[in-house]
């Protein structure tokens, strides 16, 4: 395993335990997410320059533009959550109700 191999790795899995064992707000669990999405962008796109495939290099274009989208998304959640139960703690959201 290389030692760039080994970093992005080591990202993703960091960003994934953080994602499954600090849960308490919101914004944590996002910022989570970013980490892991930023870390599959920069492990894609050196992949595609190290093996020098052109056709897989919108792949990352693609991915960075739906992390975008997925960020947007989350921050909208973040403000409604905060809105209508005035905190982003994921223990006051009644996740079975409507």
């Amino acid at each position: 395993m290389t030692p760039t191999h080994f970093s992005f790795s080591s990202a993703f899995i960091l960003g994934l335990t953080g994602l499954a064992f600090h849960r308490a707000h919101l914004i944590s669990a996002l910022l989570c997410l970013e980490g892991m999405m930023l870390s599959l962008f920069i492990a894609l796109a050196l992949w595609a320059l190290q093996f020098e495939a052109t056709g897989f290099s919108t792949i990352p274009m693609m991915l960075l533009a739906f992390s975008a989208c997925e960020a947007s998304t989350g921050l909208a959640l973040l403000v409604a959550a905060t809105r209508t139960h005035g905190t982003d703690r994921l223990q006051n959201f009644g996740l079975l109700q409507c």
